[in-house]
């Protein structure tokens, strides 16, 4: 099977974009996005986008994690997608999107900077304990369109036997260790969940993400930055526009309005652009 696709990029987190209008005899299984994801028999990419066109403003996405398994909503993916389509069908820098069953809208801002507006999170729990086999974690859940555990480092990890309280630096924290631990944690079963841990620094928040389906660190985490900026904004006071310094080095703003307890006008806005286009066999 000859497939025709483009690599993109959202602020470090890769994605492979097969558009269906191009390849009408794709069909796709956990074995071939495995392999297509692969980084060293494959393309290599945190996941695959199946890109449907549905009109000149709208359009439509399956996603993959590299897993091989459809996904919840992915930020930094429909932003890629966003991109795809504006500058493949020339058409209006407000487009619509759908993914499983959920509409959103997109914005394109300026040539790789995109915008996409999500729905209002779901499933918040705040300020709770998480005890794995040898940790007291404190920390929070919240659905935005992906499932997240969110943590700030900066409140400290206590070791579980002797009570000590004890700090590691963002950069040397052991987020695939842990956050494997926790994405596969009994609370969050069956489904599971992605896992973020951050570090305010001055007027940005630094974040490091655990996703599930990749089972590894990526560079970014688009509604994950979301989850963290919500977080933020509840506990420690930090006000909108949030800025989320990614593993990556690129910078996610999430901005929204709160009002009544609800989070309005959600959006996500960062870098999406094309790294390169080609076909592979197989």
């Amino acid at each position: 099977m000859e497939i025709k696709f483009n690599k993109l990029t959202g602020a470090g987190n890769d994605f492979i974009l097969i558009d269906k209008k191009l390849n009408k005899d794709f069909t796709y299984s956990p074995e071939i996005i495995r392999k297509l994801c692969d980084r060293r028999f494959g393309i290599g990419a945190d996941g695959v986008i199946i890109f449907y066109e549905k009109s000149t403003n709208s359009f439509e996405m399956d996603y993959f994690n590299s897993d091989g398994f459809r996904g919840s909503l992915c930020g930094n993916g429909a932003r890629c997608a966003a991109w795809y389509h504006y500058y493949v069908n020339k058409s209006s820098n407000y487009l619509e999107f759908f993914n499983n069953d959920n509409k959103y809208k997109a914005e394109i801002i300026d040539n790789e900077l995109i915008k996409i507006f999500l729905n209002s999170p779901t499933n918040l729990r705040s300020n709770f304990v998480v005890r794995t086999t040898d940790k007291i974690i404190e920390a929070a859940f919240i659905n935005t369109g992906s499932p997240h555990l969110v943590i700030d480092i900066s409140n400290g990890i206590r070791n579980i036997f002797n009570e000590e309280l004890f700090t590691i630096d963002i950069k040397d924290f052991p987020v695939l260790e842990l956050g494997r631990e926790l994405r596969f944690h009994p609370d969050f079963s069956p489904e599971g969940t992605n896992v973020n841990f951050y570090k305010q620094n001055e007027n940005e928040i630094i974040l490091r993400t655990y996703e599930r389906g990749v089972e590894n660190e990526t560079l970014a985490c688009g509604t994950g930055s979301v989850a963290t900026a919500i977080i933020s904004h509840l506990n420690k006071k930090i006000f909108p526009p949030i800025k989320i310094k990614t593993w990556g080095g690129d910078t996610l703003i999430v901005n929204f309005d709160l009002e009544k307890n609800s989070f309005n006008n959600l959006s996500l806005t960062g870098p999406a652009k094309n790294i390169f286009s080609g076909t592979i066999i197989i």
